[in-house]
């Protein structure tokens, strides 16, 4: 009663008066501060988590096509009509795909080679290759390693693929491996996180993530448009990253891992068919794409972003994202909801290549820069679609550029069938020098390429399947 006094009537009425909307709004303001409370207690208690290295398959030079060598693949052993054979070379044509992406042993093969053996043996020159370099890269040894994440969508095998792994650096009988499938594109971030959740568990070790997508027995072979669209973009590559929790390794590690957030919409039928696994009339083998794929993938990485927001934007962004949301919440305008400016909460942006009508939907809708797009578009035309490892190509991108400085903060975002999206959120340890070892290493001064897609270039050119209904 006392503060009442120095009060004026006009002032007091007009706090009773809005009283509906300031009790909410200081409520979701005091959540919102004890929220943060609770998630520095949780962030302080738990070891933090260090990016020591990663290494990017990169095929050898005998595996990599032209567009215009795809299109004779496909022509000379597959069953495909003559008006198949030019979508697919319109399509790539279109979709800024470069002249030496990479396609599997088994698809160069005279005839080609899609068994299990040779879907095996590319699954092992991606997957050893890149582990091998990674181990000589940061010196770690197998019997080092306590953790063991593999994700690889299309292609499963008995033994696992994290069981061939084991096998083959001798790890110890007590690692804790796990085998991830038809995850899609998102879970190598997945990967990530569930790495992290277990780093944080079991102290004082090394986990080995690996994403891989194996194309071999990816092609489809009939003539239903939205499934050739997986033939056009879709090549060979890999990743492994070497994640610790020893805080010796802090100086030594490349990067440290502020955030991961995973968002799951698989139990909407619109969400769970718009990419989706199934055999054409004849019996063919391949991905269905449908016409909601945009849609999804757009309101999914809004989602994603609605939790990653708070987590990372400066405070004044903050405010301006509360205030809409509180005045749409209650109804108080008829405003559109606040897209919230990215450039001070990150210094590189990279996601998921998907294609080119994905990623004009994110530069747009993200309201990102064409050079803050432009590690994704490059990776896209030199390595085409590698699946969830390309977010991976893309850093390696922006380290062969030496853009890379101690302090700034990196943004991987995928997403995939599911439909699922996935965010890892890292800090710079320090600044990262050119190296040999490196996917770009022999190229990356002929990049940036300008003029990626040809005037004529329409989203139309993506046929998609009519929406499924249950």
């Amino acid at each position: 009663m006392f503060l009442l006094e120095y009060i004026s009537n006009d002032l007091l009425g007009f706090l009773i008066s809005q009283y509906d909307f300031i009790l909410p709004a200081a409520v979701m303001v005091g959540l919102t501060l004890i929220a943060f409370m609770l998630s520095l207690f949780a962030f302080g208690s738990s070891p933090k988590i260090f990016l020591v290295d990663f290494a990017c398959y990169k095929p050898p030079n005998s595996l990599a096509c032209s567009k215009e060598m795809v299109i004779e693949r496909l022509r000379l052993h597959g069953n495909f009509s003559d008006e198949s054979l030019e979508f697919m070379k319109k399509l790539m044509k279109a979709s800024g795909l470069g002249e030496a992406t990479y396609l599997s042993e088994g698809l160069l093969k005279e005839p080609l080679d899609t068994s299990t053996k040779a879907a095996r043996k590319e699954a092992e020159m991606v997957v050893f290759g890149a582990v091998d370099e990674l181990l000589g890269k940061t010196g770690v040894k197998g019997e080092e390693i306590g953790i063991v994440v593999v994700h690889s969508s299309i292609f499963n095998t008995v033994p696992s693929l994290a069981s061939m792994i084991v096998n083959r650096y001798k790890l110890g009988e007590n690692v804790l491996s796990y085998n991830l499938s038809g995850m899609g594109c998102s879970a190598g971030l997945l990967s990530i996180g569930l790495a992290k959740d277990l780093l944080k568990v079991h102290r004082n070790l090394y986990a080995l993530v690996v994403t891989i997508e194996i194309i071999t027995q990816g092609c489809y072979m009939g003539n239903e448009p939205p499934k050739l669209i997986g033939n056009c973009i879709f090549r060979m590559g890999g990743v492994a990253v070497v994640l610790s929790n020893r805080s010796s390794d802090r100086v030594s590690s490349k990067y440290q891992l502020i955030h991961t957030v995973h968002t799951n919409t698989a139990s909407s039928d619109r969400s769970y068919n718009c990419i989706i696994q199934e055999e054409d009339h004849e019996g063919h083998m391949g991905i269905t794409i449908t016409k909601d794929l945009l849609v999804v993938a757009s309101e999914i990485i809004k989602s994603n972003i609605a939790t990653l927001a708070p987590l990372i934007l400066p405070t004044s962004e903050r405010l301006l994202y509360l205030v809409n949301y509180l005045i749409r919440y209650f109804h108080m305008a008829n405003i559109e909801p606040y897209v919230p400016s990215f450039k001070h909460a990150m210094d590189h942006f990279f996601p998921h290549v998907g294609g080119k009508p994905i990623l004009d939907q994110v530069e747009k809708n993200l309201r990102m820069s064409e050079k803050q797009m432009e590690a994704s578009r490059m990776t896209f035309h030199r390595f085409g679609n590698t699946s969830s490892s390309s977010v991976w190509y893309e850093l390696a991108y922006a380290e062969a550029k030496g853009r890379i400085k101690r302090g700034d903060r990196v943004w991987q975002i995928a997403y995939g069938s599911g439909f699922k999206c996935s965010s890892a959120f890292w800090k710079a340890i320090r600044t990262i020098d050119r190296e040999k070892m490196n996917p770009w290493s022999d190229v990356i001064d002929e990049f940036p390429v300008v003029d990626l897609y040809p005037q004529s270039t329409e989203t139309s050119l993506y046929t998609f399947e009519s929406t499924k209904s249950k």
